[in-house]
């Protein structure tokens, strides 16, 4: 059974959205007076560029995953390496998000709870749930994306709408508009983008991906940026906003819902993006295991064989997560920046190499 071509714009929209509690306002936000805003525009014509480029390409592979691709085009002593510098990547990007999220769960929610309590809890979730095949995946997306989706609109215009959001702080922030683009935040807005680099396994389940209004891809990606940047500046003001380390949590908090069950907008927020990040961890493990397990010896279509194999990489992803909790706030957002960076390269890289695999093929059977 194939996925049907919706559930590409389900992985965009997941990683579009996890973007507002990730690095990207960050780096986005300590660069609002040096380029920040043209940054954004940039981002947008070159996330969509990469989208278009990939998804032009990957469907020449229809129901083939990245180690399909490569072993079919390049030599073994390439692609492998080239393959494991992938699947750890894919590895950074989910154990970054769960650490974020056990640092925001001890700050808003749960201060009194022992960090590793709250990441063993994440870590069993996800690590159970990535071995769940590609297209239950897809489907447990849709179904979160349906659930959570509503919630973060309603706090998005509930903070827009919000007496104390300054808009004389948004305008501005806009006169600045005319710097030049930065390339540290142009790395980070791109992440917006990025939901569709997990096609590198999931196009294993698609069969002819129809990829049609890109520019639907592009209008969400640049109103998520632009909220994403706006709004937190709307609250705290230009220079207030460099005080908080994850911004729009700091909003979610100051904002109080009359009439309705929960007084703090804090909780509901919490609940949406908490399961938002947890089902994205799942996305990115289950794409890194995967890429190892293809450079694993064969299990021969032996159940408890394979078994083993994902256990043994899922113990490695858990373990190094834990080692990583030990790191501080600092060092835990460098290291984030950094793998904004090599992400965005990445992501390029892939494409050419993509781009070869298809030439090479092609070369061959002429």
């Amino acid at each position: 059974m194939m996925a049907k071509s919706r559930y590409f714009y389900c992985l965009f929209l997941m990683n579009s959205l996890i973007n507002i509690i990730n690095f990207t306002p960050r780096e986005l936000l300590d660069t609002r007076f040096d380029g920040a805003q043209s940054s954004i525009l940039v981002a947008v014509v070159t996330g969509t560029l990469f989208i278009y480029l990939f998804t032009k390409v990957i469907n020449k592979f229809p129901g083939k995953g990245l180690p399909e691709i490569f072993a079919s085009a390049l030599p073994r002593l390439l692609a492998s390496p080239l393959i494991l510098i992938y699947a750890v990547l894919w590895y950074f990007a989910g154990a970054l998000i769960l650490l974020s999220f056990v640092d925001i769960t001890l700050r808003f929610v749960s201060p009194d709870t022992h960090p590793t309590a709250v990441l063993l809890g994440f870590l069993a979730v996800v690590c159970l749930c990535s071995r769940i095949d590609p297209l239950s995946l897809l489907y447990g997306l849709e179904v979160t994306l349906g659930i959570t989706l509503p919630l973060i609109l309603y706090t998005t215009v509930k903070a827009v709408v919000n007496p104390n959001f300054s808009w004389d702080a948004v305008l501005q922030m806009m006169t600045y508009s005319l710097h030049r683009p930065d390339m540290n935040s142009i790395a980070a807005a791109t992440f917006t983008f990025s939901g569709y680099i997990n096609m590198a396994i999931f196009n294993r389940v698609f069969h002819g991906l129809k990829l049609k209004h890109v520019w639907i891809l592009s209008l969400e990606g640049l109103l998520v940026l632009l909220v994403t940047f706006y709004v937190p500046i709307g609250y705290h003001g230009t220079v207030g906003v460099e005080r908080h380390v994850y911004t729009w949590f700091t909003t979610a908090d100051s904002i109080s819902i009359e009439a309705f069950l929960v007084e703090r907008m804090l909780y509901v927020f919490y609940f949406a993006y908490s399961t938002l990040a947890l089902v994205s961890a799942v996305i990115q493990w289950h794409v890194g295991k995967e890429l190892f397990l293809s450079q694993l010896p064969s299990t021969g279509g032996k159940p408890r064989s394979k078994l083993r194999q994902e256990v043994v990489i899922l113990g490695v992803f858990a373990a190094g997560t834990l080692l990583l909790m030990r790191m501080d706030q600092y060092n835990l957002n460098m290291l984030g920046v950094f793998l904004l960076h090599i992400r965005w390269y990445g992501e390029l890289l892939l494409i050419l190499l993509l781009f070869w695999c298809y030439w090479m093929i092609r070369r061959r059977r002429a």
